[in-house]
């Protein structure tokens, strides 16, 4: 097998710089798609690449050779993979498949207690106000999904707040925010290096619910002012259990109170600051890279192909 087969396995490093750039720099919508895909191809990427050495490497085991009717003096002549090298792909393979499964083990039941707990919840226009003097607001996924707003985080907004409120957790459950954030939780499981991807989309599908906020209040400032004054309300908050892993609020994808809070000044920021561009180049660099991926796993699969028919023919 050639040196392409290494190219996904080396891309991901790229992962932090990439994930900086396109969360910072892109319009909200297009750096979430971009980061999740992103997120998944290149965790697909490497996954090929490791099954494809893996299989490389079996074929210079003796009893596992026969079973092919595969030559072994052939294979290490034709072949450049080394068995150590093989033995590392089989386990990073192994080690990739247990954590993924967990993690959709995990996140099928974050989903399922978040719609049993949607369909649980009285509610008006989607709306579900809790008395809890503990300012907490959040959307939780379901059919239909619900807003939940805690009477403390209605006493902290004024009137015009509240429809900010409202407009920013409803534009999560409209563009399934819940759904780019577990797809890209997915591609890190399956490679760590991807974890900065991961980690960047929380951030960026709250500013996308803070940009459909200010398009909907046509009020930028006031958003800016509304997420600034919920941040600091949480923090004066005593800590507590949060909502179901699947949930987003305004204050960030939560596990309690504080969990999100750090991206708020740069969101305050970017609120305040005019809309983002959409960047080509950048995105124009992030389908290369993708590509690249894509590409490199096809060659390296066709590469194993040639290279099972020739050791099957001897």
């Amino acid at each position: 097998m050639r040196i392409v087969v290494y190219l996904p396995l080396l891309l991901p490093l790229l992962a932090p710089l990439g994930a900086r750039q396109v969360s910072q720099r892109c319009e909200p919508r297009l750096a979430t798609w971009l980061l999740t895909v992103s997120s998944l191809v290149l965790a697909v990427a490497s996954t090929v690449s490791l099954g494809l050495l893996t299989i490389a490497g079996l074929t210079l085991v003796p009893g596992i050779a026969g079973l092919g009717h595969w030559s072994v003096p052939v294979a290490r002549r034709e072949d450049p993979t080394e068995l150590s090298v093989a033995l590392i792909a089989g386990l990073l393979l192994g080690g990739a498949v247990v954590t993924t499964a967990r993690m959709l083990w995990r996140r099928t039941g974050a989903l399922a207690a978040a719609a049993l707990d949607a369909a649980c919840m009285p509610a008006r226009d989607g709306l579900v106000v809790v008395d809890d003097p503990a300012p907490d607001a959040f959307a939780l996924p379901g059919l239909p999904g619900r807003v939940v707003v805690s009477t403390g985080m209605l006493h902290v907004l004024d009137a015009g707040e509240h429809e900010i409120l409202l407009a920013h957790e409803r534009a999560h459950l409209a563009a399934h925010h819940y759904a780019f954030v577990a797809l890209a939780q997915f591609g890190a499981a399956a490679n760590p290096l991807l974890r900065p991807l991961a980690g960047a989309v929380p951030y960026t599908t709250e500013r996308w619910a803070d940009e459909d906020a200010a398009a909907a209040t046509d009020a930028r400032a006031r958003v800016a002012r509304a997420v600034g004054k919920a941040a600091l309300a949480a923090r004066r908050a005593p800590a507590r259990s949060g909502p179901p892993g699947a949930a987003l609020g305004i204050l960030g994808r939560r596990r309690g109170p504080l969990a999100g809070a750090g991206p708020v000044p740069r969101r305050v920021a970017a609120l305040l600051a005019p809309p983002p561009g959409r960047h080509p180049l950048l995105v124009a660099a992030t389908v290369v890279v993708l590509l690249a991926a894509a590409w490199s796993s096809a060659e390296a699969a066709h590469d194993l192909h040639l290279f099972l028919e020739t050791i099957g023919a001897w």
